[in-house]
């Protein structure tokens, strides 16, 4: 009989993602997988590039797995959890938080676990946007210099792909700018790390983000931005469609309107 390790290797998209019982749009899970080979995993698309090992005990109930990272943000960290396996699918119930390991597949709020559902393979690709950008612009060039972004701002509401993400997510996203550089965390995860320029002269005022990590690595996403006071809102497209011209998300555009507050 195979064994767990040898029925996990290869590619997962993940499919669906829950934290302390919210649902993570589906928007953000578009590039999202685990790639298992040997006792080795990957994770990558959710805004950097995690690694490590993985440790399974399939004699107890239910499954126990410890994730044990040693590349990316977590490096040094180890999530305990609980798994099942059937077929092509894979569920995890991990902590993101602390050493209790869940006992069953349900994540609760204030419980720090994340539970996650699995596909072997890839996950369809979402269809591309009519739109395409008529140029492409410079990569941003690294500075330390301060601009208007700088600093650490609190998520207050997010709109992606039409669907309004949930306020209980909402409340663990922050970014973080330091001169044209910027990481946005959801919780101890970073969901994405950017260069970016700025033309305020344009009407809106335009910003154009370089990914520099994750499974957008090196692709450009186009935006619009607004500040009042210590508000700021942000609508920016999917890498490789047209800027947006309007603070919305409407369902099908894949575009992520975002409003932050300074913290």
């Amino acid at each position: 009989m195979r064994q767990d390790l040898d029925l996990l290797q290869g590619s997962w998209s993940v499919t669906a993602l829950e934290v302390e019982g919210r649902k993570m749009p589906a928007a953000t899970l578009a590039e999202a997988r685990i790639v298992v080979k040997g006792n080795r995993f990957t994770s990558t698309g959710m805004g950097a590039v995690y690694k490590g090992t993985l440790e399974l005990d399939a004699s107890k109930s239910p499954r126990q797995l410890n994730m044990k990272f040693d590349a990316g943000p977590e490096k040094g960290n180890t999530n305990p959890g609980i798994y099942e396996l059937d077929g092509d699918r894979w569920r995890i119930c991990l902590a993101t938080r602390g050493d209790v390991r869940p006992s069953s597949f349900a994540s609760v709020p204030g419980s720090g676990f994340a539970l996650e559902t699995l596909t072997r393979g890839d996950a369809p690709a979402p269809a591309k946007a009519k739109a395409r950008a008529s140029r492409k612009p410079a990569p941003a060039t690294p500075s330390s210099a301060s601009t208007e972004f700088e600093g650490e701002w609190r998520m207050i509401y997010a709109s992606i792909d039409g669907h309004p993400m949930d306020e209980s997510l909402v409340k663990w996203v922050k970014r973080v700018t330091q001169g044209n550089h910027t990481t946005v965390y959801a919780g101890p995860q970073v969901m994405m790390k950017v260069d970016f320029t700025s033309d305020p002269s344009k009407s809106p005022k335009a910003i154009d983000y370089v990914n520099t990590a994750g499974s957008n690595k090196g692709k450009t996403q186009y935006g619009i931005y607004e500040f009042e006071g210590d508000i700021l809102k942000l609508c920016v497209s999917a890498p490789g469609a047209a800027r947006p011209t309007r603070f919305q998300s409407a369902q099908g555009d894949r575009s992520m309107l975002t409003v932050w507050k300074r913290a």
